[in-house]
């Protein structure tokens, strides 16, 4: 159908033409911009030769200018508006990062076999390779999705505030994105978060089940904390002062939403939300509670340690964020490696820690006495810190414990708050100050090095990291067919157990043997068997991860170096299989000491009868309780190395970059840690 011809202008389709050619030939003038920043830029992929001078750049990207402001004339003129953008800058770049996953997980060895097989030992590199740069890409995504990717010098300027620390937070700030240092981005944002704040955080730290959620629902008068279930707080849980009881969760896919507060298991247990499986960010809970007051939330972390859930790396990224620190150490078990790890994190990151004996009523006076005191010894001794350990409990006939507590250490905090987290940014000021000379000095000092053996030698470092990151994916399959096998383990264990039935019954005359008991103890011993295969892979896994980044941090001359224990302290407690009380009224048949084998067999089918069903259960939750431990722990050991290999890995890209640093770059490195220098934040 022919359009009808307007007497005084162009017709829709001769403009929808007109519009059209204009997006053409802009998307044309974009791929010339592109030229001009592929051919000035540092891919190691380069399409084009650098052979445009800056001036002749600019004067292309002047004419790129000129021609655009004409087409909007052009258009103007005959009355067509230009169509508004219809994707937002943050979805696309996220779904371009999904396509970068994609094409690196490309490269795992099964998929390269199709390009020929795979060399035996190059097969954990590939799996290092992909699992770094995945989790690097995901880090960004990480990175968008929770909003962190706003501009930080807007948000500084938005503070409104003078002061040495404004000014050097700026000049950090100018500092890191000029020098490209984004591994302290995030850093940068939560000290952004701090001042924007009016609130100071008090965080408690501790092992799963240490008493967290019990001492701070006593604290806040109230039982809006889940407890009793093992484990619970998936996420980080602020509480704050309110009018009325309020309960706001917070997404990583989606908007924030008010729920009513008697929801709230349904976010921080890991029952019902099992790995965060919600996305959950952030949750706050306000409440009316007179501890409340005073601009002071008081914070409830997923527990540390080796029966933590997924939860612990949310409370490991939190950690800097608080400006105090509450450690809880149970009475009814001892200082562990996590404790001091936690104790020492905090002080790292710049904040203050108060350590408690929980769980006091458990032990008398003087037993509380000698904890303490030897409690406060190791840390004396292990982190040369010297902190007062007090002993508390919720119980009614102890609180007394607990209020001695709030009255001599917390309470006065009250009053001093804002004082007290002026202080606490200062610190993390001072903290990131120092971690961002270190970067640039390491550039200084690198820059001037030729390539040559150190470079190659940096090379096969870098090579064993990757190669250590490799072995998680070959301990991840290895695990998962060992708890695969266990769950379906079930009634192929009962031929043990018969076997050991029919021994004690021809050992002890028939009489005073209860079958349940040596039942359920072989049926145990077989799934414990089977799962210290598991244990035994983690627990190889975490020495070979330790070796590396020991071997990196010597090779770099850096202080970060992780402990023995760091990653090997994670995989304790392994969960155990209980069948519970088995009621088993079997009978001695006449072929006990006849023909063996046939009354193996008959009491093998008595058993199959009466629990085979019950075995197979229990032998399926098993498998899926350990798998789920078996995840936690290869989280938990995911998280410990990458905390300190993306760092090797920053300083690798810093010290190995190709031709260093320009002369102009050199003077400019020196000239910002000059002016770093000036400033004396107390830490």
């Amino acid at each position: 159908m022919r359009a009808t011809d307007p007497e005084d202008g162009l017709n829709s389709s001769q403009k929808r033409h007109l519009l059209t050619s204009c997006q053409y030939a802009d998307k044309l003038l974009s791929e010339v911009e592109a030229v001009l920043t592929a051919a000035s830029s540092k891919s190691p992929f380069p399409r084009f030769k650098g052979d445009i001078v800056p001036a002749q750049a600019k004067v292309v990207q002047d004419y790129v200018a000129r021609l655009r402001a004409q087409m909007v004339r052009v258009l103007a003129s005959q009355g067509i508006q230009p169509p508004v953008a219809e994707f937002g800058s943050v979805h696309s770049i996220r779904m371009t990062l999904a396509f970068v996953r994609i094409a690196f997980e490309e490269l795992t060895s099964g998929r390269m076999r199709g390009y020929g097989e795979v060399p035996e030992s190059k097969i954990r590199e590939l799996n290092g390779v992909v699992g770094e740069m995945t989790a690097a890409a995901e880090k960004l995504n990480q990175y968008l999705a929770q909003g962190l990717g706003q501009d930080l010098q807007t948000r500084l300027e938005r503070l409104g505030r003078t002061g040495d620390e404004i000014s050097l937070l700026k000049r950090l700030e100018r500092v890191v994105d000029q020098h490209g240092l984004v591994e302290f981005r995030s850093a940068l944002s939560m000290i952004l978060d701090r001042l924007e704040s009016k609130a100071f955080e008090i965080a408690l730290f501790g092992r799963v089940s240490s008493g967290k959620s019990s001492l701070l629902n006593y604290i806040v008068e109230s039982d809006v904390l889940p407890v009793g279930v093992n484990p619970v707080t998936a996420v980080p849980t602020r509480l704050a002062y309110g009018t009325q009881p309020e309960l706001s969760v917070w997404f990583a896919h989606k908007s924030s939403e008010q729920v009513d507060i008697g929801r709230l298991p349904e976010f921080v247990t890991e029952e019902l939300n099992p790995a965060n499986a919600k996305h959950v960010t952030r949750i706050t809970v306000k409440l009316p509670s007179p501890r409340l007051r005073d601009g002071v939330v008081l914070v409830d972390t997923p527990g540390l340690g080796s029966l933590a859930t997924a939860g612990a790396v949310e409370t490991l990224a939190y950690l800097p964020r608080c400006d105090l620190g509450v450690v809880l150490i149970d009475a009814g078990s001892t200082l562990t490696e996590d404790d001091l790890g936690t104790i020492q994190a905090l002080y790292e990151a710049g904040v203050p820690a108060s350590v408690l004996l929980s769980k006091a009523d458990l032990l008398a006076p003087d037993d509380r006495a000698r904890a303490s005191k030897y409690i406060a010894g190791h840390i004396q001794t292990q982190l040369g810190l010297n902190l007062p350990v007090h002993p508390v409990s919720v119980k009614p006939e102890h609180s007394s414990l607990l209020e001695r507590w709030l009255a001599e250490e917390i309470l006065p905090l009250y009053g001093r708050h804002h004082e007290l987290a002026q202080e606490s940014v200062r610190r993390k000021i001072g903290t990131l100050r120092e971690s961002v000379e270190t970067a640039l000095k390491v550039r200084l000092e690198r820059s001037d090095m030729a390539p040559g053996g150190e470079n190659s030698s940096l090379r096969d470092v870098d090579a064993q990291l990757r190669n250590a990151a490799g072995r998680f994916e070959a301990a991840r399959e290895i695990c998962w067919d060992i708890t695969g096998g266990i769950r379906n383990f079930g009634e192929a264990g009962l031929p043990a157990a018969a076997s050991q039935v029919l021994e004690r019954w021809r050992q002890d005359s028939h009489s005073g043997v209860d079958i349940g008991s040596i039942v359920a103890d072989t049926l145990a011993q077989a799934a414990a068997e089977k799962a210290r295969l598991a244990f035994g892979t983690l627990d190889a896994l975490a020495q070979e991860l330790a070796q590396a980044l020991q071997t990196t941090a010597k090779a770099l001359d850096l202080q970060d170096v992780p402990s023995e224990g760091e990653l090997t302290s994670v995989l304790k407690e392994m969960p155990r299989m209980d069948l519970g009380t088995l009621d088993l009224d079997l009978r001695p048949n006449i072929w006990v000491n006849v023909w063996q084998r046939l009354a193996r067999r008959r009491i093998e089918s008595r058993l199959r009868a009466r629990i085979g069903h019950t075995v197979t259960e229990a032998f399926s939750s098993y498998g899926r309780m350990l798998e789920a431990w078996t995840r936690r722990m290869l989280a938990e050991l995911q998280r410990r190395f990458d905390a300190h290999a993306d760092g090797y890995r920053a300083h690798l890209d810093r010290i190995t970059a190709q031709g260093g640093a320009t002369p102009l770059e050199k003077e400019t490195i020196q000239r910002d840690l000059d002016i770093l220098a000036q400033w004396e934040v107390a830490r």
